[in-house]
């Protein structure tokens, strides 16, 4: 009772969400803080219950910060932001010669400083003002993100070229030149709470990388509802390869690019598009309503693959497909291929639907599946992190990416996938579960993903 208390608390006062695997280490820490203050830990939880107590969430938070990083990290994400974003931001922001940067949840400072050189190295000229803002809930971090040294193993992605120009050693470490520190300051904030000019529309890029996946639904959404505010219309939000908004967040526009995923500020929300199952995907991707009889071939492949008959299937489809299919059964006929074990054909197919449009989720899971079977693992997470990213309540990536994990004898990241997979199955298409169920019902599924999390130690 008194960990489920605790952990009340701290969603209360940090927005920090944590599960049952935490358990035993929330449990320590209560513990511990109620000793340094001569309470028993039920006396403890009463006091951090009665209100504000500023020192105390100080503490708890550099107890329970997740602090690992390291300079230049994700290369993928910060070639998109030299190639594309800061381009286009140094294009809009001509007259006023700025150019603003926040990192949240910069923990020790190498994100900050990365985008710091970054920009520096961007600046056309030197009359430009580059601001680089650090923010993090952990001032032990903080204080040693001020001082701006580092280990070798900090600078281990750091390229040579900008190792040598933006770091000096000392003694048995690197610091950061005063140059590059010049241009950042880092800030103490929690981001359960506001700041009204903290997010004022101000920022040309926020760099915000997997923090949201350790808090609240409540302070997640909330927050990115802040980011998105606090960027100039054009401005750019990068995410961490575990946060996903969907495709068409309020607000943002999806970009990929560089084998990265990254939002773009508008000036208005997209408007909301209801789901619609396979054949009403297919329906409004074909524009005007197709004939009767075409309508029910193609729901005859359907129930020809929901039935494992893939080769029927294919048959059924080509048959009534004389000249090149049509783009609406372009995903039909990438997965038919592929049940059939025509992979290379089945990988062209999703990669003319990529071409056509790059945020279609289901064309890069479809392309991942073929990847993987090709034995190109690593490309194949990045298309399943990236058909995640486009559709939140998407299962399928989120599946495989736990079952890959679980190859690698990563048990949490295997565990945090496959419960999200867990989740999104109850809500899942019954369309799509055919489509990209390898065979398997919604049911058979559900227990593969128990099953799954049972062998990975996960606490449900």
């Amino acid at each position: 009772m008194t960990a489920a208390r605790f952990r009340e608390l701290l969603a209360r006062w940090l927005g920090w969400s944590f599960d049952d695997k935490d358990a035993a280490q929330l449990d320590q820490v209560m513990r511990d803080r109620a000793a340094a203050h001569a309470l028993s830990p039920a006396a403890y939880l009463d006091r951090l219950d009665a209100g504000p107590w500023p020192a105390e969430i100080h503490e708890l938070t550099e107890c329970l910060s997740i602090t690992e990083t390291y300079f230049f990290r994700h290369g993928e994400q910060l070639r998109a932001l030299r190639e594309v974003a800061l381009p286009e931001r140094l294009r809009a922001q001509e007259a006023p010669r700025t150019l603003r940067l926040l990192s949240v949840g910069c923990s020790s400072g190498e994100e900050a400083y990365t985008l710091a050189m970054l920009a520096r190295e961007a600046r056309p000229d030197p009359g430009w003002i580059i601001s680089v803002v650090g923010l993090d809930a952990n001032p032990a971090m903080l204080r040693r993100a001020a001082g701006g040294r580092y280990s070798s193993w900090s600078l281990r992605d750091a390229p040579d070229g900008l190792r040598r120009r933006w770091f000096r050693p000392d003694g048995d470490a690197y610091r950061v030149t005063a140059e590059i520190r010049s241009l950042v300051r880092f800030r103490q904030h929690n981001v359960a709470g506001d700041d009204e000019q903290l997010w004022l529309p101000q920022y040309d890029v926020i760099f915000c990388r997997n923090l949201l996946m350790y808090l609240t639904a409540p302070a997640a959404a909330a927050l990115v509802r802040r980011m998105t505010a606090a960027l100039l219309q054009g401005g750019y939000l990068f995410l961490g390869h575990t946060d996903s908004l969907g495709k068409d967040p309020a607000g943002l526009e999806a970009r990929h690019s560089h084998h990265a995923f990254y939002y773009r500020r508008i000036a208005d929300p997209a408007p909301a598009r209801p789901s619609a199952g396979l054949a009403g995907v297919a329906r409004a991707r074909a524009g005007p309503a197709a004939p009767v009889a075409e309508h029910r071939t193609y729901s005859g492949v359907v129930a020809l693959l929901h039935a494992e008959r893939y080769a029927e299937a294919l048959e059924l489809f080509t048959a009534s497909q004389p000249g090149r299919p049509r783009r609406c059964d372009g995903l039909l006929h990438g997965v038919l291929l592929a049940q059939t074990g025509r992979l290379g054909e089945a990988a062209a197919v999703a990669r003319r639907l990529i071409e056509a449009d790059g945020l279609y989720a289901d064309a890069h899971q479809l392309l991942g599946l073929c990847l993987e079977d090709e034995h190109a693992v690593d490309d194949a997470v990045r298309q399943y992190r990236l058909a995640a990213y486009l559709d939140a309540g998407f299962a399928a990536p989120r599946l495989r990416l736990g079952q890959l994990a679980r190859r690698r004898g990563d048990d949490r990241a295997a565990a945090f996938e496959l419960e999200l997979a867990l989740d999104l199955l109850a809500r899942e298409d019954e369309d799509r579960i055919t489509l990209f169920g390898g065979g398997f019902g919604r049911i058979a599924l559900t227990a593969f993903c128990r099953s799954e999390l049972d062998s990975c130690g996960a606490q449900r």
